[in-house]
């Protein structure tokens, strides 16, 4: 019976690529987890974002009415008061006046409240922070501290890498040299062409 190859035989046609390929999905692998988190906020933000014509992406508005029984006596001043803390709203007025006899405006930053010192009757409107998604916009629009450039730098460094250790990951007729690289050229022509369609900037 002959031999078999000697060990190690063929190691140098393919192997070395197929090093670089496995180094290549071990770090495109470990920076897709690290990104999963950025990923959904930045997302979650530019869908948001996007609509802003239609909708405010940070606050909802909101219109409620509170009947607090009866006359609430007192000067302008000592009505907000009173006022405020039955509704338990927290926070110093920008201003206080009279919109007309029997409506006494309290006016804060996002919300005003509209009393009936007569009748007791307080209408209360403003705009309330949407949950979680006003965070995100926060952060996607790079209005934090300075340090958060660093991190929004980073992960647009590591979107990068995931994209160009992407491209290597399937080699053969599925890879960068046929279908994937069709599937490439394709995702680049889509800026591109709206950009010509549009007029550009």
């Amino acid at each position: 019976m002959g031999e078999g190859p000697p060990a190690g035989a063929g190691a140098g046609r393919g192997g070395g690529r197929g090093a670089v390929r496995g180094a290549l999905r071990a770090v495109h692998r470990d920076l897709g987890h690290l990104a999963v988190g950025l990923t959904l906020v930045y997302a979650a933000s530019g869908l948001a974002v996007n609509h802003i014509a239609d909708w405010d992406p940070s606050f909802r508005s909101f219109d409620r009415t509170h009947d607090l029984g009866g006359p609430i006596e007192g000067d302008d001043a000592a009505i907000a008061r009173s006022v405020a803390a039955r509704l338990g709203v927290v926070g110093t007025p920008k201003d206080v006046y009279r919109a007309g006899p029997e409506q006494l405006d309290v006016v804060y930053e996002r919300r005003t409240l509209h009393v009936n010192p007569v009748s007791g009757r307080v209408v209360d409107e403003g705009q309330e922070p949407r949950f979680l998604l006003r965070a995100a916009n926060w952060l996607h629009l790079n209005r934090g501290k300075k340090a958060w450039r660093y991190v929004a730098d980073a992960y647009a460094a590591g979107l990068i890498v995931l994209a160009g250790s992407g491209m290597f990951l399937v080699g053969g007729r599925r890879g960068l040299f046929g279908r994937g690289g069709l599937l490439v050229l394709v995702g680049a022509a889509v800026p591109i062409a709206y950009v010509a369609w549009s007029g550009g900037p």
